[in-house]
């Protein structure tokens, strides 16, 4: 049982620190041209997108494994991951060219030579991937679907409860019953974890938010 409340940056070096102050101000820039995320959360960029993506960090994604992220939008939550797992591949995925042009323009500033951004829709992503994340980018079904036909059927890594298991792993907020008996009825088999992240942070503004993590047995 993780102590409330959880630091995700008390497991980072001061350099990984360091990493994603630099990208708060890359963003920050790049907002002004491509409205990569709200105007209004600016001035809470560290609770609002660094810490939230972070959740993600709870457990541990196993180095050498590779991740894509649905809909990266800004680079969240791909570059906080990218910063935070160095030896993991992480493939930043969106249909908007814009945003993908920003995500590769503060990758190549941040060094990131693990952050792969790709400009397309996810159905059509050529690659493959152990993990699938998502912040707030399409329902459920849709998330599990584009996961099933990008799956590497590499899995051989450590599982224990430090460790992520292959699936799929999103950020979520409000009632999702609608969104779960939909995933169910297209997928009978899939199994549902949630982990509310009030579990994990005391702020107010995780009070609904929930990391969803989708997976079967194959």
């Amino acid at each position: 049982m993780i102590a409330m409340p959880w630091n995700p940056f008390t497991a980072l070096t001061a350099a990984q620190r360091e990493h994603l102050a630099a990208f708060e101000q890359q963003l920050l820039r790049f907002n002004r041209r491509f409205n990569l995320i709200s105007r209004e959360t600016e001035a809470v960029f560290t609770e609002r997108h660094v810490m939230h993506c972070l959740a993600l960090a709870h457990r541990r994604f196993p180095d050498g494994c590779t991740v894509v992220d649905w809909g990266t939008g800004g680079g969240l939550p791909a570059i906080p991951l990218a910063i935070a797992f160095p030896n993991v591949e992480i493939h930043a995925v969106d249909a908007v060219g814009k945003k993908i042009e920003a995500v590769r323009a503060m990758g190549r500033r941040l060094g990131l030579a693990n952050l792969h951004p790709w400009h397309g829709r996810a159905e059509d992503w050529p690659g493959a991937a152990h993990f699938s994340v998502s912040r707030a980018t399409a329902p459920l079904r849709d998330l599990w679907r584009w996961h099933m036909h990008a799956r590497s059927p590499d899995a051989s890594f450590q599982k224990d409860e430090k460790t992520w298991r292959p699936g799929l792993i999103c950020l979520k907020g409000g009632d999702l019953a609608d969104e779960i008996d939909a995933l169910r009825r297209a997928y009978p088999t899939v199994q549902i974890e949630t982990t509310p992240l009030e579990s994990l942070f005391s702020q107010p503004y995780f009070a609904e938010k929930l990391i969803v993590k989708l997976f079967d047995d194959e």
